[in-house]
């Protein structure tokens, strides 16, 4: 990849702004003194943090809109025929990824790295946040929301950036790498890859990306990391989760309704073994605790104090999406979370189950792509288990053709079948108020799923209920 050289000068144009991490990019670059504009079919809360920060905002995609631009950064899902990057073309203005454009800004940095097939958004989180808290003030840009930033990205003024990396479209392999974190992987992003081997080939060539003055921090109990550790060429890592073997070993968890605690023991790190107790998280989960081992193992090896990584999960106040409280009526309690894969499901559904082992769980589900649903379906019929009842809304395609053999009716059977549970089929939102405005009676917890508008309907039900 050619470096490339900016001036203050440059007037970058985002196509695809509304998306969070061009958004987190451009607001980067703005505070960087830049001048930034960006352009998307919609308005949402990425483009309203942007415009808060004096990016403007253009509603459309226009040729118009390459006005005086300089530089053009486009989103991956922006399509090559899309009217802006054309005119941009025969204009002769230059043209990036966004992941082009953020390796060459935070190629100044000492780069802390987080991928994986679930859990990186939360545990970039949780290693900005500890770094923060040791007032090392880092630049942040995460996937997701983070409630006391109440943005996904940071310029700091320290030498260190926590970056989320995707691994959907190839691109986490052009970022540079000091650190870097592997939380898992899954069975996610074929239609790019072409196969499950060539995903795994380019998780190899990420962990092996790893410079020897760095580390990479790999979760032993998944069984794909593991194929790929028995072919690493370098050992230049170190292994974190409840697995006996693992450096950095989960003990004693203990979940509770607001929080969880477990032990960390560490072994065949450094001179001498260690025990840390006590640990408290102020998140609710199994996944979450494993989210929280990553960044610690990591933050140890940075040389942060076992005192300041306490504080900083102790006090952590989350991520927006991950089962974000929205508002309780009548002992009712309604969440919102980003999960659309069936492990993410399985997930926050045994975490609510364990701390809350006699209410009723209902999953509000909004499926995401008819790839991913018809490539995963028995996944997605099994991953309900920890719930009383689904509510299934309507697929939401993301862009996708609508695919007509796609059966929504057999597809809430299998659910009902596999995860032992009782299915109610609805049409649109406005069936979600009426069902809820009918059959609520209290002390239920009810849990929007998806990465569609279903977030947005949750939102609703605060005002409609």
């Amino acid at each position: 990849m050619s470096e490339i050289k900016l001036g203050k000068q440059e007037v970058i144009h985002f196509v695809g702004i509304g998306g969070i991490g061009m958004s987190g990019l451009a607001q980067i670059m703005k505070t960087m003194g830049f001048k930034v504009q960006g352009s998307d079919l919609n308005k949402n809360k990425n483009t309203e943090n942007c415009k808060n920060l004096g990016i403007k905002i253009l509603t459309g995609h226009k040729k118009k809109n390459t006005n005086k631009v300089t530089i053009i950064v486009k989103s991956s899902a922006i399509k090559s025929n899309n009217i802006e990057l054309l005119e941009g073309k025969k204009k002769n203005i230059p043209i990036y990824d966004r992941i082009e454009m953020l390796a060459n800004i935070i190629d100044l940095k000492k780069n802390i790295i987080i991928t994986g097939s679930h859990g990186k958004t939360t545990t970039t989180s949780l290693v900005a946040n500890i770094i923060s808290t040791a007032r090392l003030d880092p630049t942040i840009i995460n996937g997701g929301v983070i409630n006391s930033l109440k943005n996904n990205a940071k310029l700091g003024q320290g030498e260190w950036a926590v970056v989320e990396a995707d691994e959907s479209d190839g691109s986490f392999l052009k970022v540079p790498i000091n650190y870097s974190i592997v939380t898992n992987i899954d069975k996610e992003h074929i239609e790019y890859y072409k196969n499950f081997n060539n995903l795994l080939k380019a998780f190899k060539i990420f962990i092996e990306k790893t410079p020897p003055i760095g580390k990479s921090f790999l979760f032993l109990d998944d069984l794909n990391i593991k194929k790929i550790i028995r072919k690493l060429k370098t050992k230049n890592y170190f292994t974190y989760g409840f697995h006996k073997n693992a450096n950095y070993q989960v003990c004693n968890p203990k979940y509770e309704i607001n929080c969880t605690k477990f032990d960390l023991k560490i072994k065949n790190v450094g001179s001498k073994n260690l025990h840390i107790k006590n640990i408290l998280l102020n998140l609710i989960g199994k996944h979450n605790v494993l989210n929280a081992t990553a960044a610690i193992s990591l933050c140890l090896n940075l040389g942060l104090k076992e005192n300041v990584i306490k504080k900083a999960l102790k006090n952590f106040s989350g991520v927006q999406r991950r089962l974000t409280k929205v508002f309780k009526r009548n002992k009712v309690e309604f969440y919102d979370d980003y999960a659309h894969h069936p492990t993410e499901i399985k997930s926050v559904l045994e975490g609510v189950r364990i701390v809350a082992p006699r209410r009723k769980i209902i999953s509000v589900f909004q499926p995401h792509r008819y790839s991913r649903i018809k490539s995963l379906k028995l996944q997605f019929a099994s991953c309900f288990k920890a719930s009383d009842q689904v509510i299934l809304c309507p697929m939401y395609a993301a862009g996708e053709p609508i695919d007509k053999t796609f059966n929504k009716k057999k597809f809430a059977k299998l659910i009902s079948k596999f995860s032992k549970v009782q299915v109610i089929l609805i049409e649109n939102e406005n069936d979600l108020t009426k069902y809820c405005r009918k059959n609520l009676i209290k002390d239920e917890i009810v849990i929007g799923m998806g990465a569609g508008s279903i977030s947005k309907w949750i939102y609703n039900l605060k005002e409609t209920l």
